[in-house]
Order: structure tokens, then sequence, then C-alpha cells
């Protein structure tokens, strides 16, 4: 399966621009600002940028899965939703900590914090509930998907480092597995919604109300 070409790495990329404090190197065409650690080819047997983008980048977005994963289980409006946000947050749960392990062997940092999107994420489904809570989180988790499967194709390509691009190729049948399943419950709501359903993207606080 392929992924839809409107989702650019590029602008996955540029999802770590907060992380950024040098542009030096510009691996792969990255625009200007992507973080950089230092410059010029790694030594031998030593992530290279790609790598160290791939552990920063992924980490954010497997604690987010875990933390909204275990949010859909308290708030799901559906049943499907529920049970979905509940595999969401083992499945990720598991690859972050084999994340973890590989990072620390690589010697490559960790973000701790959310990034912006996924800061404004938490905040938009912190602020629905039912119905509306239903179709932000799902309509969110088919488009994390779609980015998170394109960064571990792109580290399977550009990595360096044999664990992290074993553990991409290892991940990477399960993700598609999860895009989906997220592609199907999203059909499934907008099937059973009483009245006119927004387009996929469309903005969703306050675009339907809350579950009776």
């Amino acid at each position: 399966m392929r992924f839809l070409a409107t989702v650019s790495i590029f602008s996955l990329l540029a999802a770590a621009t907060a992380l950024a404090q040098t542009g030096t190197g510009n691996p792969a065409a990255m625009a200007p600002g992507t973080p950089q650690s230092t410059s010029g080819m790694p030594a031998p047997n030593q992530p290279n940028q790609a790598d160290r983008l791939f552990v920063q980048v992924a980490t954010i977005g497997g604690n987010a899965e875990v933390t909204f994963g275990q949010l859909a289980e308290q708030k799901g409006g559906s049943p499907a939703i529920r049970d979905f946000g509940h595999q969401m947050a083992v499945d990720h749960g598991k690859a972050n900590q084999q994340l973890m392990q590989l990072a620390k062997a690589a010697n490559l940092p960790q973000p701790s914090e959310p990034d912006e999107e996924h800061k404004a994420m938490r905040s938009q489904l912190d602020q629905s509930g039912g119905a509306d809570f239903d179709f932000t989180y799902i309509r969110s988790q088919v488009a994390d998907h779609q980015k998170t499967a394109q960064l571990l194709e792109w580290e399977i390509g550009s990595g360096q480092d044999p664990q992290l691009k074993a553990f991409a190729s290892a991940i990477l049948p399960v993700v598609l597995r999860h895009l989906q399943m997220a592609s199907n419950i999203e059909l499934q709501l907008a099937a059973t919604a009483p009245g006119p359903n927004p387009p996929h993207g469309a903005a969703m606080p306050g675009a339907r109300p809350a579950a009776r």
C-alpha cells in the first residue's frame, strides 16, 4: 500500500523545526531549520542525520499515540473508538520502549516534550466530546499514521544505523495496519452519523454537536 501523494515527507520533517538549533548539513534536501546535530559525514558505524531526525520525530509521534489513545479510551463516544484507542496505546507503547532502547544504544537524544502540532491536537481533543471527539481523533489518526508510515520508509531508505533501520522495517506493517483500521473506522462513523459529514481534513471543533 502506498501513501497519499499530498502527504509529503518534507512536510513531516518540517514538523521537527521546533527542535532545531542549527541549519547546517541539510541532508535529504531538508528545509532550512530542520534540526541538525553535526555537519559533514558521520563517522563509520555512527548514526547519520537521518537517524537522528528519525529518532526525534518518531519519539514525539509515538508518545502522542499513547497519550491520545489513552484519551480515546476514556472519552470515545463509540466502542470502535475506545477499542482503537486502547490498541494504539498498547502497540505504540511497546514500540516506544523498543525505540528508547535503540536510541540509548546509538547515543541519540529523545525529546521529552510534544511539538506544537501535537499540543494543538491535544487541546482539540480535550475540548471536544462525543461524536465531535470521535471524528477529531480518528481523522487525526489517519493523517498521523500516513505520516508515520512515510517516516519509517524514509528511515529504511536513508538511515545508517542497522538496528534503527530494522526497527523501522518491523514497525511499518503495524503502522499500515493501524492506518487501515483508522480509515475503516472513519468510514463507519461517517456512514452512521446523523446529518451531513464534514469532508476529511475539515476543521472539526464545533462542526458537529456532541453525542446525546
